[in-house]
């Protein structure tokens, strides 16, 4: 009896120095050990819950927490109280905001008539959270009100670091872009001085990227990427946040990298964090679907757009982009129309560029200048560097397809410098697509010539499908599915295919299942019949 009660009490100190040290596979392996046989106390279970977190073990952690929770509701109710806090925010981060608010209304219900403490503080920044959520910026800014004058009163560095992200929640639905980016900045001091509790640090710095790629600002996203980077390096060492940055981290680098390269450690990030952090998993397979997209696999980007959805994510534009570029154009109408009726005046900006794109597929360029007016008016309001970039580009496009050639020179040229500055090469070769066309509208052939072959070496460095912005040929037909189509028409192989493009055979046959499907048969036969009826191969 001796024996064992010495091994569990060894085990409880070896877990709690590895829980002391940050070494969280050490601490939860040994929690687990000694909790075999004899019950963990409250303070041990509280511990072995925060490394399960911390490993990715979301629904573990939460388990063990709420146990927590029922031990501490009996004994301590103000303690059960920031439990209640704590995994609301679990709940949220996860992605299940109504459970999230069950934990909020429990807190709630704990802390009535208790003295004002921290507990209060992190609660109302909690409903700032799901306030700015659910949309409610009438409801966001009273618990902004609340939280100041809560953090006025105590004047705690964590509170007053989430303080100032509420405030700039609302700052951005204001539009005072400068302001929020100043408040952030002011957030961040405590953060790197490990002032703030990592769950709510960390959460601070998902917040705070994940409206950076809401605003298309990725300079500023850069540079919080690379702050979050070094904090998980200082201070949490951890598989949740580690793989929260490999996701941020990749949808920079889908500006302008190597979109092979990002396929595979896409769905190992998003994979990863399903557990902890459904915002971050959700984001992850919809820019997996991006990718594929991109790179001409419609099935594989339909797959990922759809574990996007069952995470909460709706993954528009680029599901409808896909279906315009299938095609199909009124359905990618329908389901843009549909976003844009639920989003807020910043989130409707990335679908209206999409709108505009597919107004002009559908020869609509009426339609397509009432969402660039939008555009124009959201890149004024709000100043970032990717809304103006889409103004511009959208703009540009619709004055070619108006054939007002050097005004939309002109306008694409602003767009060129705007990408430039967020490194965004995909919708860079875009850009000299559309002015390729304009050149060739005013005569100038050689600088068309040399605007498409910018935009081609884009696409071919970063292993994509031409855009094909001025309209696919065809049923939707890519460039490079036409290609394949007169090769096939040739009477080449597959593999003869492959070698004279220099893809493998496999993609070749991606390309010919598309183009199958697009044109509604079968067979290379009626393909190559398709194209003769309908002059492709000319």
């Amino acid at each position: 009896m001796d024996t064992r009660v010495d091994i569990h009490t060894d085990l409880l100190l070896a877990a709690r120095t590895a829980h002391d040290q940050r070494d969280w596979h050490a601490s939860y392996a040994a929690f687990v050990r000694a909790g075999e046989n004899t019950p963990l106390s409250t303070d041990d279970l509280d511990a072995m819950a925060v490394a399960a977190w911390r490993l990715g073990r979301g629904k573990e952690s939460l388990r063990v927490a709420e146990r927590v929770y029922t031990q501490l509701a009996r004994t301590d109710p103000p303690a059960a109280a920031m439990k209640a806090v704590e995994l609301g925010l679990a709940w949220i981060t996860r992605g299940d905001v109504n459970i999230g608010r069950g934990w909020i209304n429990r807190a709630r219900r704990l802390l009535d008539g208790e003295s004002e403490g921290p507990t209060h503080g992190y609660l109302m920044y909690l409903e700032a959270l799901v306030a700015m959520i659910s949309s409610e910026p009438e409801t966001l800014a009273a618990r902004v009100t609340t939280l100041r004058n809560i953090c006025g009163r105590l004047e705690t560095p964590a509170l007053t670091a989430l303080c100032r992200v509420a405030e700039a929640l609302a700052a951005i639905g204001e539009s005072r872009i400068a302001d929020a980016y100043a408040l952030i900045d002011e957030a961040m001091l405590p953060i790197l001085a490990d002032e703030v509790p990592i769950d709510w640090a960390g959460d601070i710095y998902c917040v705070v990227l994940n409206q950076c790629h809401r605003l298309a600002d990725l300079p500023r996203m850069r540079e919080w990427t690379r702050s979050m980077e070094q904090w998980c390096t200082d201070f949490a060492a951890s598989a949740n946040y580690g793989g929260v940055c490999d996701v941020h981290r990749l949808q920079l680098q889908a500006a302008g990298d190597d979109y092979l390269m990002l396929e595979e450690r896409l769905v190992a990030a998003s994979s990863a964090l399903e557990e902890v952090n459904g915002y971050a998993a959700a984001e992850g397979y919809y820019q997996l679907g991006e990718v594929r997209r991109l790179r001409g696999n419609a099935a594989g980007a339909l797959g990922a757009f759809a574990r996007a959805r069952a995470l909460g994510k709706d993954p528009q534009p680029g599901e409808a982009l896909l279906r315009c570029g299938q095609g199909d154009s009124d359905r990618a109408w329908t389901d843009l129309r549909v976003a844009l009726a639920g989003e807020d005046r910043s989130g409707r900006m990335r679908l209206l560029h999409a709108a505009v794109g597919v107004a002009l597929a559908r020869d609509d360029l009426d339609e397509a200048e009432r969402y660039c007016a939008e555009l124009e008016s959201g890149a004024a309001s709000f100043g970032t560097p990717g809304f103006r970039a889409w103004a511009s580009h959208s703009w540009g496009a619709v004055l070619v397809r108006r054939e007002q050639h050097a005004e939309a020179i002109d306008v694409l040229q602003a767009a060129l410098r705007e990408y430039r500055t967020q490194q965004s090469r995909f919708e860079t070769a875009q850009v000299y697509e559309w002015m390729a066309v304009a050149h060739k509208g005013l005569g100038n052939h050689e600088l068309a010539a040399a605007d498409a072959a910018t935009a081609e070496n884009i696409y071919l460095q970063l292993g994509v499908e031409p855009a094909r912005v001025c309209g696919a040929t065809g049923a939707g037909l890519t460039k490079r599915e036409t290609e394949i189509l007169r090769r096939v028409a040739a009477g080449a192989t597959n593999k003869q295919i492959a070698e004279q493009i220099f893809i493998s055979e496999k993609t070749v046959a991606r390309h010919l299942a598309n183009l199958y499907a697009k044109l509604g048969v079968s067979s290379r036969t009626a393909a190559v019949a398709w194209a003769h009826e309908n002059n492709v191969l000319n």
